[in-house]
């Protein structure tokens, strides 16, 4: 194993433990994965049937793009999971880490007709930078590859999956884990909003626009994603470091 395979397989297994502590699970359902550097297009995903607390760098699966299991395991893949990630990770190759949820917020989100609204502080940040994609049942059908990844299209690194959840992606574990996190802070926001039934103030296309242009700022220079994601893995490895290799 190379030192980059084994940094991503501990990366990709923390993100898994961090979900499961902000409470992102869905009992052995879901799925995050990672693609390897090189050309054989192979990637990192969860053993279908573990629970995310379970998941560590080393039960990992390696699949390659066609959902064939490249190294020998006692696991076996989500055949749902393996069309959503399998897809986008070969057709968009700026997208390294793909992340997918099932929580309540995202999903009550996800069956609004009007999908996720501008009008809170997180959402905000995400305007103008969410893709959609309609509901076509259990994601086991083949053809909807074509369709997804035409919704996705060559520049959105977030989806709603209509009727269904949260797709967020990034070019670095990172970068998908904030990306999904304020997708989530988004929905979760909008939802208790909703419930509120009380009048609701807009936000106007410039302060959108500049929301938008102001993110890269909070990063103070590092790459997206990376101080939050580093914070959360402190606090996973006090929890319980055993993910590591």
């Amino acid at each position: 194993m190379t030192p980059i395979e084994k940094s991503l397989r501990e990366d990709l297994a923390a993100m898994y433990r961090i979900f499961d502590h902000l409470g992102w699970g869905e009992l052995i359902f879901n799925h995050i994965t990672v693609k390897l550097p090189g050309d054989e297009g192979h990637f990192l995903i969860n053993p279908y049937g573990l629970h995310y607390s379970e998941v560590c760098a080393s039960n990992l699966v390696k699949v390659d793009i066609e959902g064939n299991i490249v190294e020998e395991t006692e696991h076996f893949v989500n055949p749902a999971g393996m069309l959503i990630h399998s897809c986008v990770h070969a057709a968009r190759h700026d997208i390294t880490c793909i992340a997918h949820t099932h929580t309540t917020a995202g999903m009550t989100v996800a069956c609004q007709e009007g999908g996720l609204r501008p009008n809170n502080f997180y959402s905000a940040l995400l305007h103008n930078r969410i893709a959609y994609h309609d509901f076509e049942g259990l994601t086991v059908d083949e053809t909807e590859k074509v369709r997804l990844v035409e919704h996705l299209g060559d520049k959105a690194m977030m989806m709603i999956l209509r009727n269904h959840g949260l797709l967020a992606g990034g070019r670095t574990i990172a970068e998908a884990f904030i990306n999904l996190w304020l997708m989530e802070r988004s929905c979760q926001i909008q939802t208790s909003v909703d419930q509120s039934g009380v009048k609701q103030i807009p936000i106007s296309e410039d302060i959108l626009e500049r929301s938008v242009k102001l993110l890269a700022v909070q990063n103070m220079g590092q790459p997206t994603g990376a101080l939050e994601f580093g914070a959360m893995k402190r606090v996973i490895d006090k929890k319980d470091p055993s993910y590591k290799l």
